[in-house]
């Protein structure tokens, strides 16, 4: 009898002594010059709690840029189509031998290099507004050029290669790619310009120049009426040559206007129509010649002009990298300022979770994200506090914990709705067995050694 006194009377002067173990707890009212309100939460505080403002942090310029895509390459020094070689002196009285292209298969029209396509939806509204974020004015139509690499380039969508593709083919592949990227892939695909194949025509014509060929089929008499057709002053001893991969072929003006079927010849993209007076084919070869000249120029000019593109994309990209390394090793040693969150409490680790950039973080996140989980063994999950002091300098010292009660799972996805603010503090309370384990663990070595102590002496 006389021990057990002993022991109580060792525990009330321990609890008298405050040496009795003392955990944290969110006390609702007013002490120690805070003033604490308790908010349960629920759809309509969570709601109420969001309209705390605040804006996100953002990334430096240097990751939401690109070094580009070499869109809108122009081509310098290509010069224009030359004009007709003079008119050759002696005629020669003898028959013109007819010498007529190959056949050319019936065959749909293939998307190419330097084609403008654009994207129509199908309402009211103007052509291209309803794919929002998807078309970017890149030139008065509206449209995508088809770049070198036979690709055009969709903003959120990316680039995609539609070259040597036919339309059906092509809206069947867009259509995929949109939907990828879900976005409403209800859409039309139009041809705007046709740049990619083109037919030249020169020599006695009225306005020589370069013609497309669109989604129809390009004709010899509909090509020489484009170019404000023909005029000889001779038609018995006047042709019209065609050079078309690397050979001349003949078609004299008497055959042309004769045969409906030579008139219905079809032309293919690089041919080169030349109406010549002449026997001699030494003026349509000169003719051909500045063409290929002309060509050649097109292509050095352009190969020049990738390769400038090229090493200014190269040097962009080299200091965006560099840029965002520095930023990079920067937040590593933590040079900038971020904003964070604090967990205590019966947490698996108490740590800061840092607000990440250009998004809104949950009460959820930074429980899960950052490891710092409730406690399974020690945290009370109907105790889990969100503890935020009031920026109005009128509230000193008042405090707002939103109150979680995560004993009901379904209050869980409240806390993934539930947005954090920069040095809002999450606290889990202790369950009370835990609280009282601890206690214990405090008071027992003092029950052993305090009844010694007073046999002892």
């Amino acid at each position: 009898m006389r021990l057990i006194s002993m022991i109580c009377c060792a525990t009330l002067a321990l609890a008298g002594c405050s040496t009795v173990y003392r955990s944290s707890d969110v006390i609702p009212g007013a002490g120690d010059g805070t003033q604490v309100r308790v908010v349960p939460l629920n759809g309509e505080t969570v709601t109420q709690a969001n309209r705390a403002p605040y804006t996100p942090q953002s990334l430096p310029e240097a990751y939401a840029r690109t070094a580009g895509t070499g869109a809108g390459v122009s081509i310098r020094g290509a010069g224009r189509l030359p004009e007709a070689p003079s008119t050759q002196e002696g005629l020669r009285n003898q028959r013109l031998a007819l010498k007529r292209p190959p056949a050319v298969p019936e065959m749909s029209y293939q998307i190419g290099v330097g084609d403008v396509v654009m994207l129509a939806t199908p309402t009211t509204r103007n052509t291209l507004e309803e794919l929002t974020g998807l078309l970017a004015a890149q030139n008065s139509r509206n449209g995508y050029t088809v770049q070198d690499d036979g690709s055009v380039n969709i903003p959120d969508v990316g680039r995609v290669r539609i070259a040597g593709l036919t339309i059906e083919d092509a809206e069947e592949l867009l259509f995929q790619k949109l939907v990828e990227a879900q976005f409403d892939p209800t859409f039309s695909l139009e041809i705007a310009e046709f740049n990619s194949r083109r037919v030249s025509v020169g020599g006695a014509v009225g306005k020589p120049g370069v013609l497309p060929i669109t989604l129809t089929p390009l004709y010899l008499s509909e090509a020489l009426a484009a170019a404000g057709s023909v005029s000889v002053p001779d038609i018995d001893v006047s042709s019209v040559r065609i050079y078309r991969n690397g050979k001349l072929y003949q078609i004299p003006l008497t055959d042309f206007y004769a045969s409906p079927d030579l008139q219905n010849t079809r032309l293919i993209s690089g041919d080169a129509v030349f109406v010549d007076t002449d026997f001699n084919l030494n003026r349509a070869e000169r003719f051909f010649e500045q063409q290929i000249r002309l060509k050649q120029t097109t292509l050095a000019a352009r190969a020049q002009e990738l390769s400038e593109l090229n090493t200014a994309i190269s040097l962009r990209r080299s200091d965006y990298a560099e840029q965002r390394s520095t930023f990079e090793a920067r937040e590593v040693l933590g040079a900038n300022n971020r904003d964070y969150v604090y967990l205590t409490g019966e947490v698996d680790k108490q740590t800061r979770y840092p607000l990440p950039y250009e998004r809104q973080a949950s009460l959820a996140d930074a429980l899960y994200d950052a490891g710092g989980g409730i406690a399974r063994e020690t945290g009370d999950v109907s105790q889990v506090y969100v503890l935020r002091a009031s920026s109005d300098p009128r509230e000193f010292g008042a405090v707002t914990a939103w109150h979680l009660n995560a004993s009901s799972a379904a209050n869980l996805t409240l806390a993934t709705k539930f947005q954090l603010r920069p040095d809002d503090v999450i606290f889990v309370a202790e369950n009370p067995v835990t609280k009282w384990g601890r206690t214990l663990r405090q008071i027992t070595p003092s029950l052993i050694t305090t009844p010694v102590a007073a046999a002892v002496n």
